[in-house]
Formats: C-alpha cells, sequence, structure tokens
C-alpha cells in the first residue's frame, strides 16, 4: 500500500500546487487601462452572421460554413491590446480561438504580427495557448514563427479570464490574468515588428495544423464552436499618434522593464506550463532565428 499512498500524495501535492497557480507578480497592468466596449474598438470583418453583440461583449462561432472574424477601427504602431475570453468545452480539435495583431491587409505576403491563439483539443487533453512572433513574413510559405505554447493552471471553458499583448518598441509582453507568460525583446530591427499593426479576432477552422500538427481535425458534429469576449482593452500610440506617444508600462515603475516579482511570476509559469519553445527545438534552423 505504501507506493499507492506515495503516488496518491504526489498527485495531491501536484493538483495542490497547479490549483494555487503562479506567484502574484505585484502589478496589474491591466487596471491602468480602461475596458471599451465592442463597438468603441471593433468592427465585424468576416462572418457577420456568425457574430453577435451584446452589451459590448461579443460572441462569434464557427459551424460548417463559416466561421467569423472582427478588426479594430485603428492601427497602432504599440500599445496594450486585451480581452477577457471564455473558450468552448469538450471536443474543439482543430479549431483556433484567437486574439491578435497584423498588417496581413496592408502588407500581404511580408507581414508582421502577434498572435494569442487557442488550439483546440480532445476532451481528455488542455488546451495549448500559443503566442507567435512573425516579422516581414514572406509569401513563399516560408514564414518563420517564433512560437511559445503554454498549458493554463486553470480550466479556460470555465470562465472568463485576460488575455492581453504589451507591445512596445523595445519588447513584447504576453500576459494571462495580469501574469507575463513571455517576453519577447528587440534584440535587432530585423527580429522585431516596427511597422503599425491592426487588432484582430476570429475563430476558424485550422485542421490542417491547429491539433497534434493536423492528427485531430474539426468534427462538426459538435458545431457550433464559440468563443466568447468581453472586458476588451485598447490603450497605445495609434498609427497616426505623435513621436512623443509612449505606451503603457508593463511595470509599476513606468520604465517598461519587469519588476523581479514579475519575472519571478513569469518565470514559475514557464518552469510548471511551457510546453513548446521554438528556441529550443533541433528540428528548427536557428539561423534564421538569431534572436534565439
Amino acid at each position: 500500500m505504501a507506493p499507492v499512498f506515495c503516488l496518491l500524495l504526489a498527485f495531491f501535492m501536484i493538483a495542490s500546487g497547479n490549483a494555487q497557480g503562479p506567484p502574484s507578480p505585484g502589478y496589474s497592468p491591466s487596471s491602468r487601462i480602461s475596458s471599451v466596449t465592442f463597438n468603441q474598438g471593433f468592427r465585424n470583418l468576416w462572418g457577420p452572421q456568425h457574430q453577435r453583440v451584446d452589451q459590448g461583449s461579443l460572441t462569434i462561432w464557427l459551424d460548417k460554413t463559416s466561421g467569423s472574424g472582427f478588426k479594430s477601427l485603428e492601427p497602432y504602431q504599440s500599445g496594450y491590446f486585451g480581452a477577457a475570453m471564455k473558450l468552448q468545452p469538450g471536443y474543439t480539435a482543430g479549431v483556433i480561438t484567437s486574439l491578435y495583431l497584423s498588417n496581413n491587409e496592408d502588407h500581404p505576403g511580408n507581414h508582421d504580427e502577434i498572435d494569442i491563439e487557442f488550439l483546440g483539443t480532445t476532451p481528455d487533453k488542455p488546451y495549448t495557448l500559443q503566442t507567435n512572433v512573425y516579422i516581414r513574413g514572406t509569401g513563399d510559405g516560408n514564414l518563420i514563427g517564433r512560437e511559445m505554447k503554454f498549458h493554463l493552471w486553470f480550466d479556460p471553458t470555465k470562465d472568463y479570464h485576460n488575455y492581453a499583448i504589451l507591445w512596445t518598441p523595445s519588447e513584447i509582453i504576453f500576459l494571462v490574468d495580469d501574469v507575463p507568460i513571455r517576453r519577447y525583446t528587440r534584440k535587432s530591427d530585423a527580429t522585431f515588428p516596427t511597422r503599425p499593426m491592426w487588432v484582430y479576432g476570429s475563430v476558424w477552422d485550422a485542421s490542417s495544423w491547429a491539433t497534434e500538427n493536423g492528427r485531430y481535425k474539426a468534427d462538426y458534429s459538435y458545431q457550433p464552436f464559440v468563443g466568447r469576449y468581453t472586458n476588451f482593452k485598447i490603450s497605445g500610440c495609434t498609427a497616426n499618434s505623435p513621436a512623443s506617444c509612449r505606451p503603457p508600462s508593463a511595470s509599476p515603475s513606468g520604465s517598461g522593464s519587469l519588476s523581479r516579482q514579475q519575472v519571478s511570476a513569469m518565470n514559475w509559469v514557464q518552469r510548471n506550463y511551457l510546453v513548446y519553445d521554438y528556441c529550443h527545438d533541433p528540428k528548427r534552423d536557428h539561423t534564421q532565428t538569431p534572436e534565439c
């Protein structure tokens, strides 16, 4: 019985630790930014028949006829971009629910992008949150992705949680409930997005790659696949802002760099929930990602 008891104890300790979540980052960048309703900050981009706005919140869905996407009213050159999102439970393989920045419409085949993408899953496995950065992506299929993938310390289908991208001239920080999970720093102009981008969100069928590299596809017997968004937050410098404009700070110091407490929380997340890092992928050609 002793080995069984030890296993149960270990499981309990792991479960208890996970239930606690990360240590407090000590600062909430989102608390400094006012919420906007969907119509104050965004408009429908595609799939209008698969979008519903109610009291400033947004519901979009995918079925076998279409998905849906939305776009900000203005392009930005830096800023804080976030929303509270609630994901669909059950079988969602092949389906992407996203919040991201891009200038793909302005620079097709040569665009920049900063992504938060939830990769759909099968009921026995957790969602994967994929963060990604593209710089001047090429149109020949040779996109250089900079993916870092995470599991979460909570069930993102049970309630709304806040997800955000903070993009400044010197770094990109991805946040979950104000906890930094990834920091991508500007090491050179060649490896950092500097052109204005729009804010987008969408739910769409990415069966060819989204779930375990395409092993599991979207199954429309489970439709509709619903993404819910509320508590939108946008604060930053638009493409037409003066050069003196400064985006919000990630840290209490206002200097932009994360505090020691924020770095400690980020390190905890990466130690416990990071499941893929492009810099540590032996199959990747790292001459294409010199920042690694």
